[in-house]
Order: C-alpha cells, then structure tokens, then sequence
C-alpha cells in the first residue's frame, strides 16, 4: 500500500503522526510537505496531495490543516479526487463505503491522534460499496462540466 500525505503548519504535527502510524503498518507514506510549523497555505498541499492521488498509483492520500475544512476544499478542485473531511470512524467509513473517498481530509487541532489513528484505520478497513458507483458517475460528469 502506497499513500500520499501532505499538511499545512496547523496540522503538521498530526501529519508527522499520522505518518508514523502508517509506517508502523509498513505502509508507503509520501510526504508532500510541509515540513514545519512555520506559516504556509494549505491550498498548496491539497493540490499537491490530490494531483499525487489522481496522478500516480497511491491507494490514497490524506490532508491535514487546522480544521480540515480548507484542505478539503482545495483538493476537491483537483479533477478526480474526492475528499472527504472525516471526524470519526463512522464517517470515515462511510466515506469509503459510500463516496469511494480517495482523499481524507483530518483536522490537526480538532481531532486528537488517538482518534486520527482509528478514523485512518477504519478507512482502510472499509470497502467500497458498489451499489453507490451510480453516485460516484454523478459526480464524474458534474467535474466535466467544468
């Protein structure tokens, strides 16, 4: 397994762990920054972390900033990811399940690492559902629209 991680400097410290448990499970982590907590914008990192996902064979990639919200944000503006801001394991889940979420968006000063840990880990436990797949085609044509 190979995934893409990237933050801005309020989520920094809860990518570094997030990345940390990841190789704990001897899975491949990226790290597309950033690389302190010094000030940067996390539009950057979204894009970067998305155009890795839709680009490259990550199995998928996630993005932290203070609330999740922003990087979110910014990574669903890059053509074929679907983010999904999670805050618990039942939305992470879901978010696999449901959307075929290939992006998790986590909030480094909302959530806890003991939380961050389990709502990665429920992600990657999830399957796909495929019964939403008509869904997912939806918002394929709604990004060709564009």
């Amino acid at each position: 397994m190979k995934v893409a991680i990237g933050s801005d400097h309020a989520g920094y410290l809860m990518k570094e762990n997030i990345k940390k448990h990841l190789e704990s499970k001897n899975i491949e982590v990226v790290d597309l920054g950033a690389q302190s907590e010094e000030s940067v914008d996390y539009p950057e990192f979204g894009k970067k972390v998305g155009e890795a996902v839709t680009s490259e064979p990550y199995d998928f990639g996630v993005v932290v900033c203070g609330t999740g919200i922003g990087i979110s944000i910014a990574a669903n503006k890059v053509k074929g990811v679907r983010a999904a801001l999670v805050y618990d394991t039942n939305t992470a889940k879901l978010a696999k399940e449901h959307n075929n979420a290939n992006v998790l968006a986590i909030g480094g000063r909302t959530t806890t690492f003991e939380d961050a840990k389990d709502i990665i880990d429920a992600y990657m436990d999830a399957k796909f559902e495929e019964r939403h797949q008509k869904r997912i085609d939806i918002i394929t044509k709604l990004e060709e629209e564009k």
